[in-house]
């Protein structure tokens, strides 16, 4: 049986109002849904751990990816590397990740005030505090985690040494 990846991929990858609608079903099935978000630019083994072990909170992992224009605010106009469409493509290739949503404003609120995941992650450089949606998610019932990043790994850092090699 030939594996249609485009259908896989493309599945994963939703607006809005469908990821509202997968997450509904899930949790009505008692799966406990979890979300994270982030520019992956570079993908590098940091997120790769980072995400691994967000998925094994719960049952779903959904991830909110930063836009293109979203990127550019955030990290300056020569961000990001690949674009918004590479980038998900990319993250709907990774087995442990089940839903994608592009996000145009600076922070994912909207977002997460609306799919009201089980379980909020973050970065451990974040106090639960300060984590944007924590107030919501907790308020709904839900849980804020944060992971321990792997040192040494950046988009900026892999930006900055291959800059170096070229000049």
């Amino acid at each position: 049986m030939k594996h249609n990846i485009e259908k896989t991929l493309l599945g994963k990858i939703c607006d809005l109002p469908g990821l509202k609608s997968l997450v509904s079903s899930w949790q009505s099935e008692g799966k406990k849904v979890v979300f994270t978000n982030g520019v992956f630019d570079l993908l590098h083994i940091g997120h790769i751990t980072y995400m691994a072990k967000a998925s094994e909170l719960g049952d779903k992992l959904i991830i909110g990816l930063n836009s293109d224009s979203s990127v550019k605010r955030i990290k300056g106009d020569d961000r990001p590397v690949n674009d918004q469409n590479s980038r998900a493509a990319l993250l709907a290739a990774l087995f442990f990740v089940d839903g994608i949503v592009v996000f145009e404003e600076d922070t994912p609120l909207n977002l997460i005030s609306t799919l009201l995941p089980d379980i909020l992650v973050k970065g451990a450089d974040y106090a639960i505090e300060n984590i944007v949606g924590a107030k919501e998610v907790i308020a709904n019932g839900g849980e804020v985690k944060t992971i321990d990043f792997v040192e040494g790994y950046s988009s900026t850092s892999i930006i900055k040494k291959i800059r170096k090699q070229i000049t």
